[in-house]
């Protein structure tokens, strides 16, 4: 198992030998005569061309800010890819995508050899088959989370990543926020002392209910339409759920578990991760693995659909999770009832962090006050955005860095997120072993 979880990676060092040999070989024929000449094939050489797969709410926001920022980020969408052909069409029409690199076909767009990164925004049970496909297609992953649905897709994911060499970043852009990594060096100094619990939520509140009020609904639409209005559905549902169309699942899908995970998938990573990066959890060897995770909550007012009068979803409306690792804990809750939330902290046995304002403040425990001097640790950057995720995925593509949401940080949240939800469907608290990869009921 040591072995499996070895990372694999070329060095920089080795890329840019393959690098100059290339250039070497190629320069005497390619050569340009002109200071302008040389200004493109310079462009040419650093620009990053992207293809999308999954190109719903998130997706096209993925699609809009590249293509907003191409410029800046020199990059180029060149392949777009949706189950729903509007969704595809504007976005191929935003981006300016030629004809060829349109398609309802993941496969067919990851066989474009000009696509160097991908970015998966589909539904969740698509995420990890897509993920793997690039990935061994030779290309860079940027996958909305959460990665995939279950402990057997996180580790398939996992070893293709580690496979191809290739940069693989999750969505979950509060990874960029810079408050995040400060609060880990403040942990990594051992200034607050052994770290007792992370604690972190994500609330939301709305008239209508959670995902019924964003995204697109279009009526029109379905198997049996033709032209932009067809939708592939029976892709969509990957032989999961009613062989019969249904629009709520196909365009408010993460309230169903055959395709998303609710709450548990689409909210809590934005915590899990940043909080896994700010208690300075280990990605080293079987470390960093949770031991134990329990998952509570439950359906108690988004029951019924005010405008259909029929049950509104499956996955609950409130929920929290407990996941104990080797010698600390992490505690999470989310709704979509209740904006209330737990406040963000990282609590040590001699000092607790909050986050806050423009700083990590470091607040001493009353028996550790002699020992522990208070603060406020400053934290530079733009806070959580998605531009600045996408940055770092490109930067750590180019010059060959580890991303900030990287595949070790996103194997060790998945597992957490997807006993979490087995944890709350089966009403059953799970422990796991990462030298076998198995888990079990307790």
């Amino acid at each position: 198992m040591s072995e499996q979880i070895e990372d694999k990676s070329i060095s920089r060092r080795d890329v840019i030998k393959v690098a100059t040999a290339g250039v070497a070989a190629s320069t005497l024929a390619y050569m340009p005569s002109t200071a302008e000449g040389m200004r493109r094939v310079l462009g040419a050489n650093t620009r990053i061309h992207t293809g999308h797969v999954g190109l719903g709410a998130q997706g096209s926001t993925h699609v809009r800010l590249l293509v907003e920022r191409k410029q800046e980020t020199n990059t180029e969408v060149i392949g777009v890819c949706d189950l729903y052909g509007r969704n595809r069409k504007e976005n191929a029409q935003r981006a300016g995508v030629k004809d060829s690199g349109i398609t309802p076909e993941f496969r067919k767009l990851l066989a474009d050899k000009n696509i160097d990164a991908v970015w998966v925004a589909t539904s969740d049970n698509w995420h990890a088959d897509v993920a793997i496909a690039a990935l061994q297609a030779g290309k860079h992953v940027y996958c909305e989370k959460p990665m995939c649905k279950t402990v057997e897709e996180a580790f398939a994911v996992y070893d293709a990543v580690k496979a191809s060499g290739k940069k693989f970043q999750i969505g979950s852009q509060g990874c960029s926020d810079m408050k995040w990594h400060v609060a880990k060096k403040v942990v990594a100094s051992g200034r607050i002392g052994h770290v007792v619990v992370g604690q972190g939520s994500y609330m939301r509140n709305g008239t209508v209910g959670e995902w019924n009020n964003y995204g697109r609904f279009d009526t029109d639409a379905g198997p049996n339409a033709t032209g932009d209005a067809h939708i592939d559905w029976e892709t969509f549902r990957k032989g999961k759920g009613p062989k019969e169309f249904d629009p709520d699942r196909f365009f408010r899908w993460r309230k169903y578990w055959a395709y998303g995970s609710g709450l548990v998938g689409d909210l809590l990573p934005h915590r899990l991760h940043p909080l896994f990066i700010a208690m300075n959890l280990p990605t080293d060897g079987l470390k960093g693995f949770p031991v134990r995770v329990g998952s509570y909550g439950g359906l108690y007012v988004q029951k019924i659909n005010p405008k259909t009068g029929k049950m509104d979803r499956e996955v609950p409306d409130f929920i929290n999770m407990m996941i104990d690792y080797e010698d600390t804990s992490l505690m999470a809750m989310s709704s979509c009832i209740n904006e209330q939330g737990w406040p963000d902290m990282i609590r040590g046995n001699k000092a607790t962090l909050y986050f806050g304002g423009n700083g990590v403040e470091v607040k001493p425990e009353r028996a550790w006050a002699d020992e522990v001097e208070g603060s406020v640790e400053p934290v530079p950057g733009t806070g959580e955005r998605i531009e600045t995720h996408h940055d770092n995925f490109l930067e750590a593509i180019r010059e060959n860095k580890v991303p900030n949401a990287n595949i070790d940080i996103a194997v060790r949240v998945m597992v957490g997120i997807a006993l979490g939800e087995m944890a709350y469907r089966q009403n059953k608290t799970f422990t796991f072993d990462p030298k076998t990869r198995t888990y079990k009921s307790v």
